[in-house]
């Protein structure tokens, strides 16, 4: 997944359903002497709206929960979509527009305190290490790094098979992944991880090697191919917000058609199009094991 030198303002034309980290504030800067738990946090996506709903397929969303010993507060760090996952998932087809549009960044949230009931409730919320207030300084640093270069989302794990030794093709880069990140982090400053196992949810398509297409000027620019750019823009028609439920089912028999009857996905990553000859199984929703990390340095005393 590509890092980029800085993040672009978003355009107004993206419009968030709900307003990305309301609360949020600045990561404070804490005591070196400090001594401060870390949480994992699992919970349903969606769980405000819709409880478990979600769960029930293992489609969790992960984020970190620390408590600093000295001032007793809590805080929640996490990161997600910024106009939700549909947006970032899929384009909108705009009028007069020959590319697809996509409003798809995401970046982090920090915010005080921890909402014990929405964690509890349907999924986790587990002490896994505890580290210095120096530690936790440094972490802050790099999570500004982090937030400012990576800054797309993307939905999809791209693999050949389902097998364990899989060649994967494409990396998702989402909410877990930022975790995952946040503990390897904690784990070369020194932190030292309980024993515990950590499961995290993926979504994978299959497919055999993805074929390069070009990016956003060479398939729909002056000099594009306007074949190629007819056949990505009819691609990603009926995955559009859907007015009726009987609109929802036409398109969703032309979604199967494309993917499945004709094994065709086009794939946009790293602002790069790419189509996938898709095969069996097609999709998968999987709930695996990621184990909790073992740093890169000597682990020092917090």
């Amino acid at each position: 997944h590509r890092r980029f030198d800085y993040r672009p303002k978003t355009d107004p034309y993206c419009q968030a359903r709900y307003t990305f980290c309301p609360t949020g504030s600045a990561i404070p800067v804490m005591k070196e002497e400090d001594v401060i738990e870390v949480y994992r946090l699992q919970a349903p996506v969606w769980e405000f709206k819709y409880g478990d709903l979600l769960g029930h397929l293992k489609i969790m969303h992960d984020a970190v929960g620390f408590k600093s010993s000295l001032t007793g507060k809590n805080y929640t760090m996490e990161w997600y979509e910024l106009f939700q996952l549909g947006n970032c998932t899929f384009p909108h087809l705009r009028p007069g527009v020959d590319a697809p549009f996509w409003c798809n960044q995401g970046a982090a949230c920090f915010y005080e305190g921890i909402d014990d009931a929405h964690w509890k409730e349907n999924g986790t919320l587990v002490l896994v290490t505890t580290i210095s207030g120096t530690m936790f300084n440094e972490m802050a640093k790099w999570v500004k790094y982090d937030n400012e270069t990576g800054i797309y989302y993307e939905t999809w794990t791209v693999q050949a098979s389902p097998d364990k030794q899989s060649i994967v093709w494409f990396d998702a880069y989402e909410c877990s992944k930022f975790i995952l990140r946040t503990y390897q982090k904690l784990a070369d400053l020194g932190a030292v991880f309980k024993k515990i196992q950590t499961n995290y949810t993926s979504i994978i398509l299959f497919s055999e090697e993805p074929i390069y297409l070009g990016n956003e000027t060479s398939i729909f620019g002056p000099e594009g191919n306007k074949t190629l750019a007819a056949a990505v823009r009819d691609f990603y028609y009926p995955f559009k917000p859907h007015r009726t439920v009987g609109e929802f089912f036409v398109d969703l028999l032309k979604i199967i058609d494309r993917v499945i009857l004709n094994h065709q996905f086009y794939l946009f990553y790293n602002l790069e199009y790419w189509f996938l000859p898709m095969k069996f199984p097609y999709l998968k929703i999987i709930y695996e094991e990621v184990p909790l990390p073992i740093g890169s340095k000597t682990s020092f005393g917090v």
